[in-house]
């Protein structure tokens, strides 16, 4: 495959050196002495026409080896930012996940596949399961809530599952690597939930919302790529056996296959950042209703203080942050017709969460439908039905946890890829 750089990089290259040892952001995303731009593949961006951006913005931005696409270069002032201040977004939203209200769920856990046609092959290793918590542990206040605030909307965003006596924990069962292959699964999002039409040309990269949504889909994938090379390192770190007909078994591999510039995806990691800044812009917008919840004592002590932490951090105000809302929102209301054909964004989300009924490892299960949901509301948050914006008081507590959850977890995604790209 033929990658092209856009005229302002050639000019910015020409420059430089060859050869790199600038970090690419204050966190130090170093570049490795031995890289060179011709190992620094940019994705094609000719096919979409269009122009790079000021030059201002590019001597700002050392182009590292992510596979920035050209189409995409204004997205790069906001992956420094990210780069500078996700530490402390990440320090604070890990402290966030300490707290019932963000980490209890009510999920159905015998929900059948609807989708595709499957042999029973559940995931028999320990990793897979998990169990519900003692009723007791369970506040009222957040089952009575949880309760109260489930709803049938005909042609709302994605639905939780109805809410039961079984709540699960995910201090109890974190992020983690079962050995469970849900390759089918993530095909079947990619080629049938996701948009192909033909008013798209670039699937990640188009003047359509369709594409912005394929993005954050896409940036999903890569979260939950991410979380499963670092829980293949975790458990090499500590010394515990993958299982024996286990294929995925060295971390660097992986890493490079599922996020890397030459692997699957050349843009998984773009697509990474793109929709952490969705998720981040959604909780901008929520920051009124949460602090108000606040102050009305809705949040169980230690979570309301553990909250204001994550709204007051530097990345939430960063205005480089905007630009991927600001790309979805322009697009959803360029025309009458993407005005018009939102409803098949608030479908795809309820099929992409009913699709995760089919994954047969009940701990990537839950965290599926968090991470999915967690989408959902962003996409709920900032589109709403007519591309200006929902409705914030009547998002439900599940779904603004959800929300906040998901946000650590394509912040923790972040980190780790950062730290694999030191190392290559």
């Amino acid at each position: 495959m033929k990658y092209f750089l856009s005229l302002a990089h050639l000019a910015y290259m020409s420059s430089i050196t060859e050869t790199f040892t600038e970090a690419f952001s204050p966190t130090g995303l170093a570049l490795s002495s031995s890289f060179t731009w011709s190992s620094c593949n940019i994705h094609p961006a000719a096919r979409n026409g269009r122009s790079s951006s000021s030059s201002s913005s590019i001597q700002k931005f050392v182009v590292p080896p992510l596979g920035l696409s050209a189409a995409t270069e204004e997205l790069a002032p906001g992956i420094n930012s990210i780069n500078e201040w996700n530490t402390e977004m990440k320090e604070k939203l890990d402290a966030l996940r300490e707290h019932p209200y963000f980490r209890l769920y009510s999920v159905d856990m015998l929900g059948s596949c609807e989708y595709m046609p499957q042999e029973l092959f559940e995931c028999y290793s320990q990793t897979c399961e998990i169990f519900p918590v003692d009723e007791e542990e369970v506040p009222e206040d957040i089952k009575s809530l949880d309760m109260d605030e489930h709803e049938f909307e005909l042609d709302g965003w994605a639905r939780w599952d109805m809410p039961s006596e079984d709540y699960y924990d995910i201090s109890q069962f974190p992020e983690d690597f079962t050995a469970y292959d849900g390759a089918e699964v993530w095909r079947f999002i990619h080629d049938r939930i996701a948009f192909h039409d033909d008013t798209i040309t670039d699937e990640y990269d188009d003047d359509n919302w369709k594409a912005d949504f394929n993005k954050a889909v896409s940036g999903l994938h890569s979260c939950v790529s991410a979380h499963v090379v670092m829980g293949i390192q975790k458990k090499l770190d500590n010394g515990e056996e993958l299982e024996e007909d286990c294929q995925w078994t060295d971390p660097r591999v992986e890493f490079d296959r599922r996020l890397g510039q030459g692997g699957e995806n050349p843009r998984a990691i773009e697509n990474l950042y793109f929709g952490y800044m969705l998720l981040l812009s959604a909780a901008k917008a929520a920051r009124g209703r949460l602090l108000e919840d606040c102050e009305q004592g809705k949040f169980e002590d230690g979570a309301a203080e553990a909250l204001k932490g994550v709204l007051s951090c530097p990345l939430i105000e960063d205005e480089h942050i905007g630009v991927a809302s600001k790309k979805l929102h322009d697009h959803a209301l360029k025309d009458e017709k993407s005005t018009q054909t939102l409803w098949e964004a608030r479908l795809r989300t309820r099929d992409l969460f009913r699709i995760v009924n089919c994954v047969q490892c009940s701990k990537c299960r839950l965290h599926g439908k968090i991470g999915i949901m967690g989408l959902s509301t962003a996409f709920q948050v900032l589109l709403g039905r007519s591309g200006e914006g929902g409705d914030i008081t009547r998002i439900h507590r599940v779904e603004m946890a959800c929300l906040m959850i998901t946000l650590s977890k394509f912040s923790t995604a972040i980190s780790y890829c950062n730290e694999m790209m030191k190392k290559s």
